[in-house]
């Protein structure tokens, strides 16, 4: 009897380790931090924002092809930790017609400039140089959570929204088989 308990106890704990670590419960991770990004089929909202330079970066700049939105900020541990997937993300998908744009939520710009040298991003960004909840793209994409992201298609409507880098890179590879 004392070991058919032994082996339940054993089996039940074994049970919930592999669905506390399996990839199902990281898929989590969109139902707790991702429900309030815009719904796929919607309009992306277009906007103006500034590069490091100064320049100004429109969406409606890459109207006609699919566009990766990378919300991130150098203060957010998240961010940092999955820079380098969507880095390699964006190597990976640069040279078949995939565009990528950096949004930050940084408020210092050399903070922001260091983060964009330290992680090697090569791909454009542009931020408001406000607290996270004070910018507008926050409000017009629905941001809660970073590291956020959005794919785009050429028709400018959302695909994917999603925190979760893995999911970004099922997406594209989807996408980009169909092309």
């Amino acid at each position: 009897m004392k070991k058919n308990v032994s082996m339940k106890s054993a089996i039940a704990f074994g049970v919930s380790a592999l669905l506390t670590f399996s990839p199902v419960h990281a898929q989590d991770d969109d139902a707790k931090y991702a429900t309030d990004l815009l719904k796929v089929g919607t309009e992306a909202p277009d906007f103006r924002l500034h590069t490091p330079d100064g320049k100004t970066l429109s969406l409606s700049d890459y109207k006609g092809r699919y566009v990766v939105l990378d919300f991130w900020a150098s203060w957010c541990p998240d961010c940092r930790k999955d820079a380098p997937n969507v880095v390699a993300t964006y190597e990976k998908y640069k040279d078949k017609g995939i565009a990528f744009i950096g949004i930050s939520f940084d408020t210092k710009k050399e903070h922001w400039i260091n983060a964009i040298e330290q992680y090697r991003i090569q791909y454009p960004q542009v931020s408001e140089l406000k607290k996270w909840h004070d910018t507008v793209i926050s409000d017009l994409y629905r941001i809660k959570w970073i590291p956020a992201l959005y794919l785009i298609d050429p028709e400018g409507k959302i695909v994917l929204g999603t925190v979760l880098s893995e999911k970004l890179n099922a997406k594209l590879a989807e996408v980009t088989e169909k092309e």
